[in-house]
């Protein structure tokens, strides 16, 4: 299963689906844009901590189109690199910065995933990346037919093939998978930034039950409220309020 590029088909299919969440993600201050800009432009510095020149030939500039408005020309491979390029700095930012900016081992673990990971471990973190969109989309109840058939289609024109489309719709029809999510990023700190960072992305938080789901899952796999509130800052992402 080629991980990598269904994740690029489920981000397309997901943000396709939310301009509520492209519009705030595209407004927030000193937010995804402000990384991106960081990424590609003249933050160097930035780049290199965290290997910029593999980000971008990830695709980050192509994932910032499909996040913000869409790209059919984006081939779901390159736009699952990109997300996970675009992961990793958010983890990065939001470790060092709950730090006060100082330099912690939990945020300089970012660089190092990034330069040293196999194509397997690649893989590993896509699919768990993957499972945590999956089980964010279906936090506040079952996914009805309509919205199964939506992402299908949507994936379906991304180029998804008959397998992965098949995972995907079991995967939403089944349980949640918290617990295989939080084993997974035991110890690794920065991959439970990236996996909360991909669920507040693949959602609106506008229901109670959304926002129980986040608050749940933050304090299984450990995060601080200060890097909850980090990456909800990076991704405009506001607290649902009763």
């Amino acid at each position: 299963m080629d991980f990598m590029s269904l994740l690029g088909s489920m981000v397309q299919s997901t943000t396709a689906s939310s301009k509520t969440t492209s519009s705030r993600m595209s407004t927030a201050g000193g937010g995804i844009q402000d990384l991106l800009g960081s990424l590609m432009g003249a933050g160097q510095t930035v780049k290199d901590k965290v290997g910029g020149d593999n980000l971008a030939a990830g695709g980050i500039g192509a994932l910032l189109g499909a996040l913000m408005g869409g790209s059919n020309s984006t081939t779901a491979n390159t736009l699952g690199g990109g997300m996970m390029g675009l992961l990793g700095m958010m983890a990065y930012k939001a470790l060092k910065n709950s730090m006060g900016g100082s330099s912690s081992s939990a945020a300089a673990s970012v660089p190092q995933t990034y330069t040293q990971a196999t194509p397997q471990q690649q893989a590993n973190d896509a699919e768990i990346i993957l499972t945590a969109m999956i089980d964010a989309a279906k936090a506040d109840g079952q996914v009805d037919q309509a919205e199964l058939t939506r992402i299908m289609n949507s994936m379906k024109s991304s180029g998804a093939g008959q397998e992965g489309m098949n995972y995907v719709i079991k995967k939403l029809q089944g349980p949640m998978e918290t617990a295989k999510i939080v084993s997974a990023v035991k110890g690794r700190p920065e991959l439970a930034a990236e996996v909360y960072s991909a669920s507040v992305m693949t959602i609106d938080v506008d229901t109670q039950a959304e926002r129980n789901y986040l608050d749940k899952l933050a304090k299984a796999m450990g995060l601080s409220q200060d890097v909850v509130n980090q990456i909800e800052n990076l991704t405009g992402g506001q607290s649902y309020a009763c």
